[in-house]
């Protein structure tokens, strides 16, 4: 519409912050807002149009950014109370990547601090609730992108996940997240260069709108040597490839002693019947992942302790209890648990290569758990069994991180009180554009982020 000029990228700004005005009180998704820096932007956007000058993908569409994401001259707090008056001077990459795609900048959302933990909350702007029932949980740390797509602020926008960021939010809020193969979307300013377990990637209401978003962000990126990279081209590819045929194999609890909800082993079940009903062929795997424990653990340390170090043993009262734990562990790390994670990183590749010769696509729970309260920090105990760490919870989604797959966090419905639950969908390493476009035809089979907060479930 605002290519054609129907619609123009003001209006549509304008309609953004008024949404943002209407709903985003009780929820406390958009924590930071700039409406006369949009509005200047929008109407930049407007002219370039009116001038006949080229557009980019994602032309004059107003956007928020998660508050991990430094962009330029707004206000950028990571959670944390350290960077509370925090203002850039640059943009991240992915960032400056929306930008020069079109996107109006317009604010920041929540997240936990320093994006620590799959539950939003901080001591800088308090907790993110979720759209669907503002008692629990929206997830995190991509919990206030999450809660803004569910709210109807706005339509996609950038996240990111080291254990889970993108696809537990999405599993909490009815919507998809897409954690891409590494270096698919080049980052910048990781604290090491060999670091590899964090990505960037989308959310959205729909996968048309991630492919989107996958076309104008992906690409190679100057400096960041060695990493393979996908041009936006491999996702622009029209419409969605079909699911006949295609070998699905299912796994509730990766080869672990991972304990499950009994809700989430049913959205298993439910998207694995709307699978086999476009045609897939849906089987129960064996699959041994139980080395990425391990694997996830060390590297998370390892690269805590590079990024939050100094702020631990400089202010360690001034930064949460759990990121402090996570940094000591870091500092703990000897020689030779390095190196067997580093061993133990070898068989869990292995054994994904021996997975992916016998299926196309992995499916498997999207979360351990369906969102819980508000109030807690985290959840204490999965079906009976107690967590001994703030990530013990969210096994389902860091034994994917550390197999490095591209994985697509997906809606399966509700339960019986109507809380969004969601499973997982993964492809073999730099499968990202198949797996969309096969993703593509569930979601248009199923539809279940049209199902808006305080409509019927039924």
């Amino acid at each position: 519409m605002m290519r054609s000029g129907d619609l123009s990228s003001r209006e549509l700004t304008q309609a953004h912050l008024d949404r943002i005005a209407a709903v985003d009180g009780p929820l406390n998704a958009v924590v930071t807002l700039d409406p006369e820096r949009a509005l200047t932007e929008a109407a930049a956007a407007d002219e370039r149009r009116a001038s006949g000058h080229s557009l980019g993908l994602l032309h004059g569409l107003p956007m928020t950014h998660k508050d991990t994401h430094a962009v330029a001259g707004m206000r950028s707090t990571f959670g944390s109370p350290l960077f509370a008056d925090h203002v850039p001077e640059t943009d991240d990459r992915i960032i400056a990547r929306l930008r020069r795609a079109g996107a109006v900048s317009t604010g920041k959302t929540n997240v936990p601090e320093f994006g620590a933990g799959s539950h939003t909350f901080n001591e800088v702007f308090g907790v993110t609730r979720n759209p669907y029932d503002t008692a629990v949980s929206a997830g995190g740390s991509s919990g206030g992108l999450a809660a803004a797509l569910a709210a109807r602020i706005q339509p996609l926008g950038e996240g990111s996940d080291m254990g889970g960021s993108l696809r537990i939010p999405a599993s909490f809020c009815n919507v998809y997240g897409f954690r891409p193969s590494l270096g698919v979307i080049p980052s910048h300013g990781e604290a090491h260069r060999s670091a590899w377990l964090g990505r960037q990637g989308p959310m959205a209401r729909n996968v048309r709108d991630i492919r989107l978003f996958m076309a104008a962000c992906s690409g190679p990126a100057d400096g960041l040597p060695g990493l393979r990279s996908m041009s936006g081209e491999e996702f622009a590819e029209s419409g969605p490839a079909s699911l006949r045929g295609v070998r699905v194999g299912v796994t509730r609890t990766f080869g672990t002693e991972m304990p499950l909800q009994p809700e989430m082993s049913e959205a298993v079940d439910r998207a694995a019947a709307v699978l086999t009903e476009l045609g897939a062929e849906v089987q129960e795997v064996v699959v041994d992942l139980s080395a990425a424990q391990e694997v996830f653990h060390v590297a998370r340390a390892f690269d805590f302790a590079a990024a939050y170090g100094e702020f631990v043993r400089a202010s360690p009262e001034q930064v949460k209890e759990e990121v402090v734990w996570n940094v000591e562990e870091g500092f703990a790390l000897d020689v030779p648990r390095i190196i067997r994670a580093n061993a133990l990183s070898a068989q869990l590749q292995d054994e994904c290569d021996r997975l992916f010769d016998s299926c196309d696509l992995l499916l498997s729970p999207g979360c351990q758990v369906v969102p819980f309260p508000v109030e807690h920090r985290y959840p204490a105990e999965v079906a009976g069994v107690p967590m001994s760490t703030y990530l013990g919870w969210m096994s389902s989604a860091t034994i994917l991180s550390a197999t490095g797959l591209p994985t697509l966090a997906v809606p399966a419905g509700f339960t019986a009180t109507g809380l969004p639950t969601g499973v997982q969908l993964s492809a073999p390493h730099y499968g990202d554009a198949l797996l969309l476009r096969r993703a593509q035809a569930y979601d248009e089979a199923t539809e279940w982020p049209t199902v808006a907060p305080g409509a019927s479930k039924s």
